[in-house]
Formats: structure tokens, C-alpha cells, sequence
């Protein structure tokens, strides 16, 4: 029997979900409407047609059979209308399955020059993510914003995993459900890498057992690379805080990202985390900033 190649699986389940999204009226095609037509998404024989390739040529590439070429793949995207991620995680997957193993996953390890960077990033909430959002290295303040990750196992510091296994964490944002469903499409992007990496395999399948939602996203095969954003973060002490986020990539090590939270001076947010930077520095330096505020005596 044929090794079957995951990363052709992927890119044919992809293509089922986004397919499965359209409807004939959404594209503007005419739709017999019979008494066979089972599906609420297009049929593959509209998708073929559309693209001018056979209806078994395109079916042979949702069932993982056959890699299609670069014009088929890029017409295909067309006409489904993807995304620029959704353009990327797809060209990325077939790229990948001309390879005959899959990649060894990069060592999680942060060089202590960002750690150091980390720690003196005083005022900024900072943490360091890796391959499938695992959280690598983080500062006292974000840790003082999001949720004590020094008393956690280091299986448990998985953004995903938190955002759907944490109620800490679930409480701290007011939309939960759109936080929820991008960490999911992030880490479907990256998964494109090697779709069955053991160590995918077994988060997915512990999120899976627990939480529906995840379960019902994850089979949705949405795609995201967000490097910025918005979120206003819920903290337990000190009320509502809304907050800038950025992604910096790591050039010494691609599945490595610097994520920075920010507020614009003069707002209460940034007002807040000032004072949770005050809570967050270590003793000695509250001592020193104390005695430097002492009137000197005469």
C-alpha cells in the first residue's frame, strides 16, 4: 500500500472546508435546485468546472492523491476566493509534499540574551512564543497581566491550550470566543509545517477531548497569521485594560516570536500598567525606588 503524504491530506481537507464555505449564488453561478443536491457548499464538479480541470483531477486532489501543479493550485485559490493567508498555508502545503519525511522540530530553547532582554523590558509586558504558541520566555509584568506562569508546569504554557483549558485566562478577555478562534487558526497556520508532528497530534487531540468549541474550529481549517492587534484584557485587580499587541519574528530561529502589549500615554490602560509594573518588580527595587523618593534631610 502508498505511504500516504499528510501534507496532501491537509491541502485536501483545506479545500473540502473552503469549498464547502461558497454557495453558487455567492460566485455567481446558476444553481439547478433539485432534489440531489445534498450539500449547502459548492459540489466539486462546480469547482472543476470553474477551473477548467476535470471533475477527477480535482477530486483526486481533495482526497489526497495527487499534488496539482502551481497554475492549477493558484487558479484553484481564485476561484475560492482565499485569503493572503489562506493563499500562503495552502502554496506552503504543497510545497511540503514533495518532501518524503517531515521536518525535526527545532529545540524550544530561548538564547539568555532575550531572556536578559526580557527581564529589563521593565515597563512593557513581553513574552517569547514558539512552534504551536508554546510560551517559551516571559517578564514579571506579563506575567502580572495575563496569568502566573511561573507556577505552571511547562506543558501547561501553551497560549492555545490556556485560552481553552485556563479559566483564568478564559476570564480575562471580554471576547473569548474571538480570542479563542484565532489562537485556533494560528495554530492551524503553523501546523501546515508538519500536519502530523506527534506533538500537534497530542495537543490537538487533549483540546479536542475537552472543549466542543475547539473541536468544531479546528475541523473548520481556518488560517491565520495575526501580528497585531487590539484586546482589552479583563485584569482581576485592576478592571479593564485596552492594549496595543505586536509581533516581532526572532531571525535566529523562525518558530520564535517576541510579543510586545503597549497603551498610549495619557490613557487609563497605560496608567494601569504602570502600577502593575510597581506590583511586579522585584523587592529591592520597590526599596530603591522609595528611598529615592524621600526628601533628602536638611
Amino acid at each position: 500500500m502508498t505511504e500516504k503524504n499528510p501534507y496532501l491530506q491537509e491541502l485536501g481537507q483545506f479545500l473540502r472546508a473552503r469549498r464547502g464555505e461558497l454557495s453558487p449564488d455567492d460566485l455567481g453561478l446558476p444553481v439547478a435546485h433539485d432534489a440531489t443536491r445534498r450539500t449547502s457548499g459548492l459540489r466539486r464538479q462546480e469547482v472543476a468546472d470553474g477551473v477548467a480541470i476535470s471533475q477527477d483531477y480535482y477530486a483526486r486532489i481533495e482526497q489526497g492523491r495527487l499534488a496539482p501543479s502551481e497554475p492549477v493550485l493558484e487558479a484553484i485559490a481564485h476561484f475560492l476566493r482565499l485569503t493572503p493567508d489562506q493563499r500562503d498555508y495552502l502554496e506552503g502545503l504543497a510545497q511540503r509534499a514533495e518532501r518524503r519525511t517531515p521536518p525535526r522540530p527545532r529545540p524550544k530553547l530561548v538564547r539568555p540574551q532575550l531572556q536578559r532582554l526580557l527581564d529589563q523590558l521593565t515597563d512593557t509586558p513581553a513574552i517569547i512564543v514558539g512552534k504551536y504558541l508554546d510560551i517559551l520566555a516571559w517578564n514579571p509584568l506579563a506575567a502580572a497581566l495575563l496569568v502566573d506562569l511561573d507556577s505552571m508546569a511547562p506543558h501547561e504554557r501553551n497560549y492555545v491550550r490556556m485560552v481553552f483549558t485556563d479559566p483564568r485566562v478564559q476570564d480575562l478577555y471580554y471576547d473569548w470566543e474571538a480570542m479563542a478562534r484565532s489562537s485556533v487558526a494560528t495554530l492551524r497556520m503553523q501546523a501546515a509545517d508538519n500536519p502530523h508532528d506527534p506533538r500537534l497530534a497530542a495537543l490537538v487531540g487533549e483540546l479536542a477531548l475537552v472543549s466542543p468549541h475547539f473541536r468544531h474550529w479546528w475541523a473548520d481549517h481556518k488560517v491565520a497569521r495575526p501580528d497585531f492587534g487590539t484586546k482589552t484584557i479583563r485584569h482581576p485587580e485592576l478592571g479593564d485594560l485596552t492594549l496595543d499587541w505586536d509581533a516581532f519574528g526572532y531571525v535566529g530561529d523562525p518558530d520564535q516570536q517576541l510579543v510586545l502589549w503597549s497603551a498610549p500615554k495619557g490613557t487609563s490602560s497605560h496608567d494601569k500598567l504602570r502600577i502593575l509594573a510597581s506590583w511586579s518588580a522585584p523587592a529591592t527595587e520597590r526599596h530603591e525606588a522609595r528611598t529615592d523618593d524621600r526628601e533628602p534631610r536638611a
